[in-house]
């Protein structure tokens, strides 16, 4: 299998994740403007030129929560990333969501922020990213309550969500020292080997994180 990603990019972290902690072989195909080709070939697979592509056997699998299901079904390892039971199977693709729709993506829109020339910026924006960031995290320490991991009782697809998700978030909007269940959560998320590979393999780009990277983690 080829993965087409950048070891930065908080996507391409979650599927990583999941590849690591089955020991999945793979060949990783670096996404940066120093690989010409490898960025050609990117563009060919998914022409919205959005990261991680996954190829298999000459199929093209996209969007890092399609990934991993796909990785579940055909190259299925020890940690199951779907649990067989519905219930539980809706619970960890429910918390998947959250964590992609209500973490990563205000956290990505506070980053973009910083992107942009002065005169564009999105003041308005920004602060409804980091009021979306609050409720996320007061009700993320609320549904932690008791748990080790986010859904259905295992490590999951849901946490592969959750790492980078709320890794790149703590940087940008730091969760409330108060909200002791999901600040022990995240702290767990990093002592993960398969997440603690993907953080240390990312550090010498930590220059790239447009608000500057704190120094810790």
């Amino acid at each position: 299998m080829l993965l087409y990603a950048h070891p930065f990019s908080s996507y391409c972290q979650k599927a990583l994740i999941a590849l690591y902690e089955n020991g999945t072989p793979f060949d990783f195909r670096m996404l940066s403007p120093e690989h010409p080709d490898t960025l050609a070939e990117h563009a060919a697979l998914w022409p919205m030129q959005r990261m991680p592509v996954l190829v298999d056997a000459g199929r093209t699998v996209v969007e890092s929560t399609i990934i991993i299901e796909y990785l579940d079904i055909h190259h299925r390892g020890p940690v199951r990333w779907i649990p067989q039971d519905p219930d539980d199977a809706l619970e960890v693709r429910m918390m998947d969501r959250f964590f992609d729709n209500y973490v990563m993506t205000p956290m990505q829109r506070i980053v973009f922020d910083y992107i942009r020339a002065p005169e564009q910026r999105d003041a308005a924006g920004v602060a409804d990213a980091r009021q979306l960031l609050d409720r996320s995290y007061q009700w993320l320490d609320r549904a932690m309550a008791g748990r080790e991991w986010a859904a259905a009782g295992a490590f999951s697809l849901a946490d592969c969500a959750a790492a980078p998700a709320l890794f790149y978030a703590d940087w940008v909007h730091p969760i409330a020292p108060a909200l002791t269940n999901a600040r022990a959560y995240r702290s767990r998320l990093l002592a993960r080997p398969a997440f603690a590979r993907a953080v240390d393999e990312a550090r010498p780009y930590r220059k790239l994180f447009p608000p500057g990277a704190p120094d810790r983690d």
